[in-house]
């Protein structure tokens, strides 16, 4: 079974209580023991000198082994928790008072004999005779012999073997289960407490855990994911708790989801009618393309070469329409989903104005529309792509002259501001409904087909002026039809070189 973070936590933070504890406790009795020894040691420090000092012990020719044994059986009758050895000058034991077989080392190591010698900072430990690896506190004493060499030590044991036994049977009383209980559930008292506390502070991260949890259960379930209320921790700014500031980066990053889940709403919505629109305007060229060669294949024998040519001429007009629709969707698709470069080069944009009325100057005279052009004397080059730009005035040109009436006019007014030439193209036509123009630079193509708003046209005059970091927008002028106006950037002057 998986476990959460919380209860993952929870049980790190236990086992690291848990082991603190049983280290406290154990550093704890470590420290006491130690501190016991240290202080037996340093109060029984003069004992083994104290027995070597005694004159009855000591003959001719140096310790009297049986008055020694003697005193050792008394020492430890009146304190049995010592231990008495003679040694001789190697360490090996040379006398002792120890029942039969409780003896397991017959030498004792002199280095922690020298270091007590030595008067080092105690507590020093040596060598326990009765057990084969253990070390307890000692004093020991040098006991002369001739020619003033040492003849041996007097070694004490100072905890010695009845005091293990009893400190083993103490361990197991009352008194000690009682002291490890209480420890037992101080302990359990601490962790208690802690994981209630840790549950307190984690409680944020919970509940924010909840919340991601439905926010994405909404957005698998397809519905508009609903924009997050931040707790009273959360909606201060200046805040230094880590799991509010995540709460608060999480509820702004769901609102920016949200609005990016309803722009492609938007934009599927948006695809999905000019899919609808595009059909329509397909299949009524096609229709009439279809009709008309269906006409002539049926009828070809039969019909006049005047009749014959006029089918031939509508079915052309439908195919080239066709071709430039299709050719439209393309160059869209291209600057939409495509890195496409620009070539910036500085040119009049005068001259590309009067290069694209000289394309419409015929379809303006068959319909007696006048091309107006204003241009001040001193305007600035530009510096943009050439070609994008005369493809943006050949889009506004051939809506305004389309939508314009017989005997209108189309204008084009060149100014310029700043380091910005602007452009405006109007017309005298029937100008553009209200209800289409919020969508007019959109992919909204609900209101009606492409040719009542502007076609792809528009569509790619806005993504061309984007390319350059410009807009196109729609101007209020009354009594004109639809006016348009953009920017370009200026080319920066010429700095004169210096005689």
């Amino acid at each position: 079974m998986r476990l959460s973070l919380t209860q993952r936590v929870s049980i790190v933070f236990s086992v690291l209580l848990l082991a603190c504890c049983g280290a406290s406790a154990w550093l704890q009795i470590r420290a006491s023991d130690l501190h016991d020894q240290e202080v037996i040691q340093a109060l029984s420090h003069d004992l083994a000198s104290h027995i070597v000092r005694n004159s009855a012990l000591m003959g001719a020719d140096g310790p009297r082994p049986a008055a020694l044994r003697t005193l050792f059986g008394q020492l430890m009758a009146v304190n049995p928790s010592v231990e008495v050895y003679l040694l001789d000058a190697n360490g090996r034991i040379t006398g002792d008072d120890a029942p039969p077989g409780h003896i397991r080392r017959t030498q004792v190591d002199l280095q922690p004999v020298r270091r007590f010698l030595a008067n080092e900072p105690l507590p020093i430990l040596g060598d326990d005779p009765r057990s084969s690896d253990a070390r307890k506190v000692f004093s020991v004493a040098t006991v002369p012999g001739a020619q003033g060499q040492p003849a041996g030590y007097i070694y004490v044991v100072l905890i010695g073997e009845a005091r293990d036994e009893l400190a083993s049977r103490l361990a197991q009383s009352t008194v000690l289960r009682t002291t490890l209980g209480l420890m037992a559930v101080v302990a359990l008292l601490g962790l208690v407490a802690g994981l209630f506390a840790f549950g307190l502070v984690t409680r944020p991260l919970r509940q924010l855990t909840d919340t991601v949890s439905r926010f994405d259960a909404s957005i698998r379930a397809g519905s508009e994911p609903v924009p997050l209320a931040l707790s009273q921790r959360a909606a201060y700014t200046d805040t230094r708790d880590e799991i509010a500031i995540l709460e608060r980066t999480f509820a702004e990053m769901a609102d920016r989801i949200g609005l990016q889940w309803r722009e492609l709403k938007r934009q599927d919505q948006e695809r999905r009618e000019l899919f609808a629109t595009i059909s329509h305007d397909l299949r009524t060229p096609l229709t009439s393309l279809h009709g008309y060669l269906e006409t002539l294949s049926l009828k070809d024998e039969s019909l006049q070469v005047g009749e014959r040519r006029r089918y031939l001429a509508v079915a052309l007009a439908q195919s080239a329409k066709v071709g430039r629709l299709a050719q439209s969707l393309f160059e869209l698709a291209r600057l939409e989903h495509e890195n496409v470069p620009l070539t910036l080069e500085t040119f009049p944009l005068a001259d590309v104005v009067q290069d694209v009325f000289q394309k419409f100057e015929l379809a303006a005279q068959s319909r007696q529309i006048r091309l107006q052009a204003d241009i001040p004397a001193r305007l600035p080059p530009v510096c943009a792509d050439l070609g994008m730009i005369e493809r943006v005035l050949t889009n506004l040109l051939d809506n305004a002259i389309r939508h314009t009436p017989d005997s209108g006019e189309v204008s084009v007014e060149l100014a310029g501001e700043g380091d910005k030439v602007s452009v405006v193209v109007s017309d005298t036509g029937p100008g553009i409904a209200p209800e289409l123009r919020a969508n007019l630079f959109r992919r909204a193509f609900s209101s009606g087909d492409l040719r009542r708003q502007g076609g792809l046209g528009l569509l790619i005059v806005q993504r061309m002026l984007q390319l350059h970091g410009s807009r196109i927008e729609l101007l209020e002028r009354e009594p004109r039809g639809a006016t348009f106006r953009f920017e370009l950037d200026a080319a920066p002057a010429r700095v004169p070189l210096k005689a």
